[in-house]
């Protein structure tokens, strides 16, 4: 299930973002005061846009496992502006099938609630997991990959993949 972030769920995000098998694809582990951050920024966000990157916890326990959901994209890419999806798990709930079906609810709420006509997801090029998940979602892969300008060009994480989906007809 998505849903907002409540400040409990502060302990679980912050735990998932210093485990280095989570962070594989992003520059670096998180410290708790860049979390806190992150999850200030996100409720932020989640505010004054009316969606964001939702709290994911499961059905039965409601324990935190990750985030799922749509971002309004600040940086300039050749294929902006955008509304791009994008999820993060915790290690021990990958390959269960739970980004998958909280993906599918967020691209139903973009399509049918907001009226979106497109949503984009991207990632480096080494991360074959989520660039996995796209095709699952039915997204198409773009045939231009990008440097992205947070990452200095010769960084090995630079080189990102992009898809899309666009909203059925």
């Amino acid at each position: 299930m998505i849903r907002p972030w409540k400040e409990a769920d502060f302990p679980a995000f912050a735990e998932m973002n210093r485990d280095p098998l989570v962070m594989k694809y992003f520059p670096a582990i998180l410290s708790k005061e860049e979390s806190r951050n992150l999850f200030d920024e996100i409720n932020r966000r989640t505010m004054t846009n009316g969606f964001g990157l939702w709290a994911c916890e499961l059905k039965e326990s409601k324990e935190v496992i990750g985030f799922v959901g749509l971002n309004k994209s600040t940086a300039q890419f050749y294929f902006s502006p955008c509304i791009e999806i994008g999820w993060r798990l915790r290690s021990q709930y990958w390959r269960k099938g739970y980004a998958k079906e909280a993906a599918i609810a967020v691209l139903q709420f973009a399509f049918e609630v907001l009226k979106l006509e497109k949503v984009v997801a991207f990632t480096a090029t080494s991360n074959t997991p989520s660039e996995s998940l796209m095709r699952a979602l039915g997204m198409t892969k773009l045939p231009d990959n990008f440097l992205h300008p947070a990452l200095p060009k010769e960084h090995p994480l630079a080189e990102h993949v992009v898809y899309q989906i666009t909203a059925p007809l």
